[in-house]
Order: C-alpha cells, then sequence, then structure tokens
C-alpha cells in the first residue's frame, strides 16, 4: 500500500471551494480560549466543507500565526464572522432558519449516537470554552443539546477533537 501524493488527491482550489455546495452546517465557537482549537475548527471545517464559522467572545480571530498553524490555511476558505455576544450570534442562525444546538454535558442531552438529523434541516454546533463549556445563556436559547459520550476518567474531551467527532457523525448522517 502506497499513500497518496498531494497530486493524487486532487483537491480543489479555495475559489472553487467557495462556489461548491456546502454541507448545511455551522460551528459556533463560544469563547474558545485557544487559537490552536480555533485553527482546527477552521481545518476541519474546510476539510467537512461546512458552510461557515462564528468566532464569539474572546474566541481569536484571523489572521494570526497561532490560528494558522492548525488552520494551514483553511481561514482562506471557509467563511467566517466574528461577533461579540454568542447570544446574538444564535438570534442571527435562529432567523435564518437553523436548528442550534449546543455539544455539551448537560441534563436532558441526546447522546450523538441517538442524535437523528432532518436532512431537510439546517444545523448550527455550539462549542464552548475549554474551561467552563458553553455558557448558561446561550444553553437557554437552543433547541437542544448533543452530548458525546465518555468512558474514562476525564471530564471531556478536548474542544476540537469534539469538534471532529460531532462534525464527521453530522455529516455521515446528513451525506450518507
Amino acid at each position: 500500500m502506497q499513500k497518496l501524493s498531494m497530486d493524487q488527491l486532487n483537491r480543489i482550489d479555495v475559489d472553487s471551494f467557495k462556489a461548491q455546495n456546502k454541507t448545511p452546517l455551522v460551528l459556533v465557537l463560544d469563547n474558545v480560549r485557544s487559537m490552536h482549537n480555533v485553527g482546527s475548527a477552521f481545518r476541519t471545517g474546510d476539510g467537512f466543507g461546512i458552510e461557515k464559522i462564528f468566532l464569539c467572545g474572546i474566541t481569536a480571530t484571523p489572521p494570526h500565526r497561532e490560528i494558522e498553524k492548525t488552520a494551514l490555511g483553511a481561514t482562506q476558505s471557509v467563511d467566517w464572522q466574528s461577533i461579540k455576544e454568542t447570544k446574538e450570534a444564535i438570534h442571527i442562525l435562529k432567523n435564518e432558519g437553523y436548528k442550534v444546538y449546543a455539544v455539551e454535558q448537560a441534563e436532558g442531552s441526546t447522546f450523538l449516537n441517538d442524535f437523528a438529523v432532518d436532512k431537510t434541516d439546517r444545523y448550527a454546533l455550539v462549542f464552548g470554552n475549554e474551561v467552563h463549556g458553553v455558557d448558561e445563556d446561550v444553553m437557554d436559547m437552543v433547541d437542544g443539546c448533543i452530548e458525546v459520550p465518555q468512558f474514562g476518567t476525564k471530564h471531556s474531551f478536548n474542544v476540537s477533537v469534539t469538534m471532529g467527532i460531532v462534525m464527521w457523525d453530522l455529516i455521515k448522517k446528513l451525506k450518507f
């Protein structure tokens, strides 16, 4: 077995990415403090062809070399918007018809494996601060909460890992 070369991967360019139909998915980063996690959101979002990322509160914005370390140029392909208050982003998304779900450990959450999607809906996922999670005021606004089941001793996964797990699961359910 031989790895594929960059040419064999046959990836599209940024302009083609921007013009293609996107996965009906938006990420909302609620006060994510690590620029590496922000960069990972961009790179993973690019890989899954998502619509947009909202960077809210203290979440850093491009251009920044610490974001680019993990984004590897995806800040140029994935649309993004900086909004001071996460609640404002949620309000915008709901007005545009998105179903908004926090990804959090919460009372009444739905385990990811049990979360059913409607292929006619558009989704927004809210990911919270690495220490405090999704803000309580934001939790009061969402349509529901998705939780990734865990079986170890730690209280949570890293937010960038969680983004990858949840995005892949939704992409799988929406596209395949």
